[in-house]
C-alpha cells in the first residue's frame, strides 16, 4: 500500500556490514541483496547460499501422523469402502480438497466430497456428520478442518464411520479421538504447512505405501494454496511455493489454464504476486458468495470447455464480491468512527455476506493499524472474520472472549469465529481491552520497515532480477522494501479507469526509474513530493508492450530531516598556513608512512552517494565522509543523508586524511568518498587507514566536476593572488598585521579562503621577492611592484603542474578502476 501520511516513520534493523560484503564476493550479489539476506537471519555464506538455491524437500514420513494416515486410506481403499473428502471454501480448502481426491482416484477409489457454504458456516457440524452417514460413507477425511471437531468425531464413531483428519489450524485442548495428520503435533521442517501443504506430503506417503512411484504431485495446487493461505513462507513452504509456481507456470490442467485467460495472466508471468492477488480471489469467489463447488469443479475437471465456462462464472462472482466488499467496506467504516481510541476494532451490521467480512477487516486493518473484526448479523446471531497486526496474536484475543462466543478458531494473524447478536458489544469490550493490556501505543503507529537503503543508480533490472531470487514472497518472506534517501518525486499522473493510482518518476543517485502507486491519487503524491523523501519502494520487473523495465513501487514517504556535521582533522588556520608553507609544493603527500593497504576499496561510482552512506549510516557501523571542500558540503550533507544517523554525520577533506597523523580515519568501520582524491593514488591513502570495514568509492560525474572546481581553486592561483595583492597593497604603505592582515588573506564572500590557500599565496609573493612574512608576528609587508611573471616562482610551477595532474586524473575518474587497481588496493 502506498501511503503518503506526514505521520508514517521507517525503521531498519541493525546488521554486520562486513558480513554483507562477504555474500557479496562469495554469491556475487548486489550490496542490497546480501543487506536483506543478512539482516534476515542469513549471515552465514553456507546459509546464504542455501536459501538462494532453495531448501531441500523434507521426508514426508516426519509429518505428524502421516504414516497412520496413510495406512488409515489405503486399508478403505481395498475394501472399496465409500469414501467422502470434506473441506472448506476458501483457496487452501478446494485446492487441498482436490488434491486428495486426485490422490484416491490414483488409487483406483471414487470418493466423494462435500464443501460447506458460507451460510453453513466452517468446518464439521454434527447435521453433516449423520448426512453423511446416512449415504453409506465408510471414511470421513477431512481437509483443512476437524482438529477442534472432538463432538463431531465422537458421533461419527457412534455412526459407524472412521474418521481420519487432515488440518494444520491451531488444535484445541482435547483432540478428536482419530487418526490426525497435523504438522503441529510435532518438531520438524513442515510444522507450519497449510491444508494442501499437509495433503501434499500425505498423498506421498500414501502413494510409497501403496507401490506406487514416489515424487510430489499437484505440486502448482500446493504451491498456490500455500500462497494464498498466507502461511510463512520459510523452509518448506517457502520451497513448495516456490516449485509450484515453477509448476503453475507450465501446468496443462484446463482448469488453472482457463483461469489464468479470464484473469488476464500470461502462465509465463505466473508467480507468488500474481497467485495470491489475481488467482485466489477468484477461486475464493465462489465460496465468498455462492457454493465452493464451482472451484471445486474447476480445479478436477479434464474438459477444456467446461473449465472456460466455469472460469468465467468465477470471473463474475469475483466482480460481485468486489462491489459487495466496497459497499461493506463503506458501511464498516463509518462504524469505526467511535472505535478509534480502542486498540482493537470490533464492527457488525446486519446483512454484511459473511464471505466478505475478512476482506473487510483486512483493510480496516491497513487503514487503521490495529486488529479488527468484521461480523455479517444474520437475525439473532453472525458469523465474523478478524484480521490481526504483528504485535498480537488475534485467536489469543478471542479466546480470552470465548465465553461470548459460539465458536471461533484460527491463527495469530486472522481467525473466523460465530456470535449471538446480543454479545457483539460484550466481544468488543474484552477484545478491546486484552489489545490495550498487550500493545503499546507504538504498535498502532504506521511504521514502514525498511529492508535495505540502497542508492538509486541501483534500481535496475539487474537488481530486480536479483531480488526474486529471495522469493517467493508472502507471510513470513515479506516483499523486499527499499528506501532511497533524499529522492524526489518527479512527474506525477494519474492512473487507472477512475484515477485512484498515480504514475512518477524516481529522481535520485543522479538516476531516474518510473514508479507506480497504488491507491494514491495524483494530487496528494505531488504534493508529498514537493521536498527531498525518504522513498520506501518494492522493485519488480515490468512488462510492458514486449519490453521489460525494471519499476518501483511506492510503499511509503517520509520526509527528509536534517543532521548535524561533524567536520574532523581542521586546523587552526595560522597552523595550517604555516604547514603548507613549510611543505614541499610538488608532492600531494607522502605516502612512504602509511603502510600496505588495511581495507578492501569497494568501487560504487555513479550509485550514489546518499543510498551509499544511507545504508552505512542505518547499518550500526560507524562511517567516514570524504569530500574535497568540507565548508561547502556541509549544507548540502546536513539535508541529504545527516538525518539518517541519531549521531549526525562525520566528515573530513582529503587534506585532513592527506594531513592525518592523529589517525582521524581509524576509529570509523568505513570510509565513503563523496568526492574524487585529487590525484589516482588518493584512494590508496584511504586503504591504507586503518580499521575494520571497507573504503566506498561513492562519487559521480557531478562529484568529479565540484572536486576539479575545488582544485582549480585551490591551485590556480592567479585569480586568488590578483584578490589578495589588491588588499596588500590597499593598505597603509602595504604593511599588514593581526586580524587586519588575517581579513586580507582569507576575503570575504560566504567561504574564505582557507590557510593552505593563503600559505601557498605566501610562499609564491615571497619566493618572487613581493612581500616580506614575518611568521612570529603573523604580519606582511609589500617590498616589491607587481608586475612579474609568476611562473618566476619555482612553487607556483610546482602548484600549476599539481593541477595538471587533477584535472587530467578528475577526467576520467568516473570511469570503473581498472582490474589491477582493485587489486592493489583490495
Amino acid at each position: 500500500m502506498a501511503c503518503v501520511e506526514p505521520g508514517t516513520s521507517w525503521t531498519c534493523d541493525v546488521y554486520p556490514v562486513e558480513r554483507a560484503l562477504r555474500l557479496c564476493d562469495a554469491l556475487n550479489v548486489s550490496p542490497a541483496t546480501a543487506a536483506i539476506l543478512v539482516r534476515r537471519g542469513y549471515a552465514d555464506v553456507q546459509a546464504a547460499r542455501a536459501f538462494l538455491s532453495g531448501t531441500p524437500r523434507s521426508d514426508p514420513q516426519e509429518l505428524p501422523g502421516a504414516p497412520e494416515g496413510a495406512a488409515l486410506l489405503l486399508r478403505h481403499v481395498r475394501a472399496g469402502s465409500r469414501i467422502v473428502v470434506f473441506g472448506d471454501y476458501d483457496v487452501d480448502g478446494v485446492c487441498s480438497t482436490a488434491m486428495m481426491v486426485r490422490a484416491l482416484r490414483s488409487l483406483g477409489a471414487e470418493p466423494g466430497w462435500r464443501l460447506p457454504s458460507r451460510q453453513e458456516g466452517y468446518g464439521l457440524s454434527l447435521d453433516m456428520v449423520r448426512e453423511l452417514a446416512d449415504a453409506g460413507t465408510g471414511l470421513l477425511v477431512t481437509v483443512d478442518c476437524g482438529v477442534a471437531s472432538t463432538a463431531e468425531v465422537q458421533l461419527a464413531g457412534e455412526l459407524g464411520m472412521e474418521v481420519l483428519v487432515t488440518d494444520h489450524h491451531r488444535p484445541a485442548d482435547t483432540l478428536p479421538a482419530c487418526p490426525i495428520v497435523h504438522p503441529g503435533l510435532g518438531e520438524g521442517p513442515s510444522s507450519e504447512l497449510c491444508a494442501a501443504g499437509v495433503v501434499l506430503k500425505l498423498s506421498e506417503v500414501l502413494r510409497g505405501l501403496a507401490g506406487r512411484p514416489s515424487g510430489e504431485e499437484d505440486l502448482e495446487l500446493a504451491g498456490l494454496a500455500t500462497v494464498c493461505d498466507m502461511v510463512p513462507l520459510h523452509g518448506e513452504n517457502r520451497r513448495i511455493a516456490r516449485e509450484g509456481m515453477e509448476e503453475l507456470r507450465r501446468t496443462r490442467r484446463p482448469g488453472l489454464r482457463a483461469l489464468m485467460e479470464v484473469a488476464g495472466l500470461d502462465a509465463a508471468d505466473a508467480d507468488a504476486r500474481a497467485a495470491a492477488f489475481r488467482l485466489g480471489p477468484r477461486l475464493n469467489a465462489a465460496g465468498r458468495l455462492q457454493r465452493a463447488d464451482a472451484a471445486l469443479e474447476l480445479l478436477l475437471t479434464e474438459d477444456a470447455d467446461r473449465a472456460a465456462e466455469v472460469a468465467r462464472e468465477l470471473d463474475g462472482l469475483n466482480l460481485d464480491r468486489r462491489e459487495t466488499e466496497q459497499r461493506i467496506l463503506h458501511a464498516a467504516d463509518a462504524e469505526c468512527a467511535d472505535q478509534m481510541s480502542a486498540a482493537a476494532i470490533v464492527v457488525a451490521g446486519e446483512g454484511w455476506h459473511p464471505g466478505v467480512v475478512g476482506i473487510v477487516a483486512s483493510r480496516l486493518v491497513e487503514r487503521y493499524r490495529r486488529p479488527c473484526v468484521v461480523i455479517g448479523l444474520d437475525g439473532e446471531s453472525g458469523r465474523g472474520s478478524g484480521r490481526g497486526i504483528s504485535a498480537y496474536d488475534l485467536h489469543a484475543g478471542l479466546a480470552a472472549a470465548s465465553d461470548g462466543l459460539l465458536r471461533f478458531g484460527g491463527h495469530r494473524m486472522a481467525a473466523g469465529l460465530e456470535v449471538r447478536a446480543d454479545q457483539v458489544g460484550r466481544l468488543r469490550r474484552t477484545l478491546a481491552a486484552h489489545a490495550g493490556e498487550l500493545l503499546a501505543p507504538a504498535d498502532l503507529l504506521r511504521v514502514q520497515h525498511v529492508d535495505a537503503v540502497v542508492p538509486g543508480g541501483a534500481l535496475g533490472l539487474d537488481l530486480a532480477e536479483e531480488l526474486e531470487r529471495l522469493g517467493p514472497f508472502g507471510s513470513g518472506n515479506p516483499e523486499p522494501v527499499l528506501m532511497v534517501p533524499s529522492a524526489r518525486i518527479e512527474h506525477v499522473t494519474a492512473m487507472g479507469e477512475e484515477r485512484k493510482h498515480a504514475r512518477f518518476s524516481l529522481v535520485g543517485g543522479g538516476s531516474r526509474v518510473r514508479g507506480v502507486a497504488f491507491r494514491t491519487s495524483q494530487s496528494a503524491l505531488s504534493a508529498a513530493g514537493a521536498q527531498p523523501q525518504h522513498v520506501a519502494i518494492g522493485l519488480e520487473r515490468n512488462r510492458w508492450n514486449g519490453a521489460v523495465e525494471a519499476r518501483v513501487v511506492l510503499r511509503s514517504l517520509s520526509p527528509a530531516k536534517a543532521g548535524p556535521v561533524r567536520e574532523l582533522g581542521r586546523d587552526d588556520f595560522w597552523h595550517e598556513l604555516h604547514s603548507e608553507m613549510d611543505r614541499e609544493p610538488s608532492a600531494w603527500w607522502d605516502l612512504a608512512d602509511r603502510g600496505p593497504a588495511r581495507r578492501q576499496v569497494r568501487d560504487r561510482r555513479h550509485e550514489g552517494f546518499a543510498g551509499v552512506a544511507g545504508d552505512l549510516l542505518t547499518s550500526g557501523d560507524t562511517a567516514l565522509v570524504v569530500v574535497a571542500d568540507a565548508q561547502r558540503r556541509r549544507t548540502s550533507l546536513e539535508s541529504l543523508v545527516a538525518g539518517l544517523s541519531p549521531d549526525g554525520l562525520a566528515v573530513a577533506s582529503w587534506s585532513a586524511i592527506a594531513a592525518d597523523t592523529a589517525g582521524i580515519g581509524g576509529p570509523y568501520s568505513h570510509l565513503v568518498a563523496l568526492d574524487p582524491p585529487p590525484v589516482e593514488h588518493g584512494v590508496d591513502l584511504l586503504a591504507a587507514t586503518p580499521g575494520p570495514g571497507a573504503v566506498h568509492l561513492a562519487w559521480g560525474a557531478a562529484e568529479c566536476e565540484f572536486a576539479r572546481a575545488h582544485w582549480r581553486a585551490q591551485l590556480d592561483l592567479r585569480p586568488s593572488m590578483t584578490e589578495l595583492w589588491r588588499a596588500l597593497t590597499a593598505s597603509n604603505g602595504g604593511s599588514l598585521e593581526g586580524d587586519a592582515f588575517a581579513t586580507a588573506l582569507r576575503g570575504g564572500g560566504a567561504y574564505p579562503r582557507g590557510g593552505a590557500l593563503c600559505g601557498r599565496l605566501l610562499r609564491v609573493l615571497g619566493e618572487l621577492g613581493l612581500v616580506s612574512y614575518q611568521r612570529a608576528e603573523r604580519s606582511c609587508q609589500v617590498t616589491g611592484a607587481a608586475r612579474t611573471d609568476l611562473a618566476l616562482s619555482p612553487a607556483y610551477r610546482a602548484y600549476a603542474a599539481r593541477l595538471r595532474d587533477s584535472h587530467a586524473y578528475l577526467s576520467v575518474a568516473g570511469q570503473p578502476l581498472a582490474e589491477p587497481a582493485r587489486a592493489s588496493v583490495g
